[in-house]
C-alpha cells in the first residue's frame, strides 16, 4: 500500500511540474516599477506595476507579478510617482470664431502640463466646446466638460451667453441646455436679475442639473446656496460671505449706493473670521464647492507689479488670443494708486479664506481661469500656480492635489472612474520625477503623461511644445505681413 501511494503521488507531481504555466496576458502598456501615490489617503506604495489595456488601467500589481502581462510598450518608471493626472475645474476658450483654431491648438498645452481634463466655465465658442468634448480637435487635448453658453440677464457684458429677462427665459435655456448635454450649467451676475438668478439655480436642481456661479452683489451668498447652488466659482465670493454686514452691503448694491470695487472693499473691511466659520460650515453642509482660481485673480491684482511681458509662456500663446489679453490690462492701468491700495487690500483679505474653507469641510475645486480675456492665465502652467498658491496658503501639498485630481472628478459626477491609480480606473496618469507630496513643485517635474492610455514621454512632451511654439511663431509671422 505505501508503494502504491508513493508511486500515486510520484505520478501527480510529475502531472504538476510538466502543466504549463498561464500564458500572459496581452495589454498595451506596462509601467513598471513605479511608486503609486493615493491622493485620498497620502500613501506611496513602491515597486508596482500598473497595467493598461486601451484606455483603462488593468490592474495595480507588485513587480513580483508583472511577468503575468506582456505589452506591446513596456516603460521603466525607475522608481518615479505615478499619480491621477491633473484637472483644471475652471477654464474658458473662446474670443470669437476667428480665434477656434488659436483655442484648438491650445489644446496639447494643457497635456504637456500633465492636465488630463478641464472644465470649461463658459466662453463664446459654446458649440464648438461642445463638439470638441464629443470629437477632441487632436488625440493629444485634455478630457472637455463644459458648460456651454452661460445664463445671464439682458445685454451684459459678456458674448455668447443666453440672455433672459423673465423665468420663462430661464425655462426656455434650461431646456436649451439640456438638449445640447451640458456637464453643468453657468450662471454670472452681470446684468441677470437677483430674483432669476435664484429661479434659475432653483430650477436647475429640480432638474438634477449641477450650477456653477459668479453671486449678484445683491444677494447673500447663502441665499445662493439654499436655493441649491453646486458650486461658487473665484474665492472673492468666499470672501463676501465672512462679512458681518453682508446683508447690509448687499442691499445697498442693489440700491446702487455703492460701485462693485466700493461695495468689495467694504466686504473686505467687514470681514470676520468667526461669521467666516459659521457661514462655511453652512456651505459645507450644503454640499457647495468653491473654485478659488487664485492664481488668474493675482495675477490681475499685481499688474501694477508685474506685467508679464517677459514671461516664457507667452511664447505658447497665439497673437489673437494675446490681443484679447488687453481689455483687462487697460482696466488696471486705469486705476489710481487709491484703487490699486484696494485692490491689493482686497486679495490679501480674500486669500485669508482659503484655509478657513479647509477647516469648515468645503470641497475646494482647483481651477484656474486660464484662457481668452484672463491676461498672462497660461494653460496648463498656470495651475502648477493655483496648487502652489494653496499650499503657500496654507493647505497641505496632498489637500492641493486631492482638489484638482479627486474632488475635480467626483464633482462632475465621475468618481467611479477617475481619482486613482487602480484597476477600472481610467488610465489618464501623471508620472513624476518627484514625490509632489512632500513638494508640491514637484508636479512641474513631469516624466510622463498617459493620456487615454497612450504613453506620453518626455521626448515626446517636448516635441508637442516646441510644436506649438513654431505654430504660434508662423501665426506671428503671417500677423506681422
Amino acid at each position: 500500500m505505501r508503494t502504491f501511494i508513493s508511486l500515486l503521488l510520484a505520478l501527480l507531481l510529475a502531472g504538476c511540474a510538466s502543466a504549463p504555466a498561464p500564458a500572459p496576458e496581452t495589454i498595451d502598456l506596462l509601467i513598471r516599477s513605479a511608486s503609486v501615490i493615493d491622493v485620498r489617503t497620502g500613501q506611496v506604495t513602491p515597486d508596482q506595476t500598473i497595467a493598461v489595456r486601451g484606455g483603462d488601467i488593468v490592474a495595480v500589481l507588485p513587480n513580483r507579478e508583472a511577468d503575468r502581462y506582456q505589452a506591446a510598450r513596456t516603460w521603466d518608471a525607475q522608481g518615479q510617482y505615478v499619480m491621477p493626472g491633473l484637472w483644471d475645474m475652471h477654464v474658458h476658450f473662446g474670443g470669437g470664431e476667428a480665434l477656434a483654431a488659436e483655442n484648438a491648438e491650445l489644446m496639447p498645452l494643457y497635456v504637456v502640463n500633465g492636465v488630463v481634463a478641464v472644465r470649461d466655465a463658459a466662453g463664446d465658442l459654446a458649440q464648438q466646446v461642445l463638439d470638441w468634448r464629443d470629437n477632441p480637435p487632436t488625440p493629444d487635448s485634455p478630457r472637455i466638460f463644459t458648460s456651454g453658453p452661460k445664463i445671464e440677464g439682458i445685454a451684459p457684458v459678456w458674448k455668447g451667453v443666453i440672455e433672459t429677462g423673465s423665468e420663462a427665459d430661464v425655462d426656455a435655456a434650461l431646456d436649451r441646455l439640456q438638449a445640447m448635454r451640458v456637464d453643468f450649467i453657468k450662471i454670472t451676475d452681470n446684468t441677470l436679475k437677483p430674483e432669476l438668478f435664484l429661479y434659475a439655480v432653483r430650477e436647475a436642481k429640480k432638474r438634477g442639473i449641477k450650477t456653477s456661479a459668479h453671486i449678484p452683489m445683491s444677494l447673500t451668498v447663502l441665499e445662493a446656496a439654499e436655493a441649491g447652488l453646486s458650486s461658487i466659482e473665484h474665492l472673492d465670493y468666499a470672501m463676501k460671505a465672512g462679512s458681518r454686514d453682508e446683508a447690509a452691503i448687499a442691499a445697498d448694491y442693489l440700491a446702487g449706493r455703492f460701485t462693485y470695487a466700493q461695495t468689495m472693499k467694504r466686504y473686505a473691511d467687514t470681514f470676520d473670521i468667526e461669521v467666516a466659520r459659521r457661514t462655511y460650515a453652512r456651505l459645507a453642509e450644503l454640499g457647495v464647492a468653491v473654485t478659488p482660481t487664485l492664481y488668474g485673480s493675482t495675477v490681475l491684482t499685481y499688474l501694477d507689479r508685474d506685467d508679464h511681458s517677459h514671461d516664457p509662456e507667452l511664447a505658447y500663446v497665439g497673437p489673437g488670443i494675446r490681443a484679447t489679453y488687453d481689455w483687462r490690462i487697460q482696466r488696471a492701468a486705469q486705476a489710481t494708486p487709491e484703487m490699486i491700495a484696494a485692490r491689493h487690500y482686497v486679495e490679501e483679505v480674500t486669500s485669508r479664506t482659503l484655509p478657513l474653507l479647509r477647516d469648515a469641510g468645503v470641497t475646494i475645486l482647483a481651477g484656474t481661469d486660464a484662457g481668452f480675456l484672463n491676461s498672462f492665465n497660461y494653460p496648463g502652467f498656470s495651475l502648477h500656480e493655483e496648487l502652489a498658491l494653496y499650499v503657500r496658503l496654507g493647505l497641505t501639498p496632498r489637500e492641493a492635489l486631492k482638489a484638482s485630481v479627486v474632488d475635480g472628478p467626483q464633482f462632475l459626477g465621475q468618481g467611479e472612474r477617475y481619482g486613482a491609480v487602480e484597476a477600472g480606473k481610467a488610465a489618464d496618469l501623471l508620472i513624476l520625477v518627484r514625490n509632489p507630496l512632500e513638494d508640491i513643485t514637484a508636479t512641474r517635474d513631469i516624466a510622463g503623461v498617459v493620456l487615454r492610455g497612450r504613453l506620453l514621454d518626455r521626448a515626446t512632451l517636448t516635441r508637442m511644445q516646441d510644436s506649438i511654439r513654431e505654430r504660434v511663431r508662423g501665426r506671428e509671422a503671417a500677423a506681422a505681413q
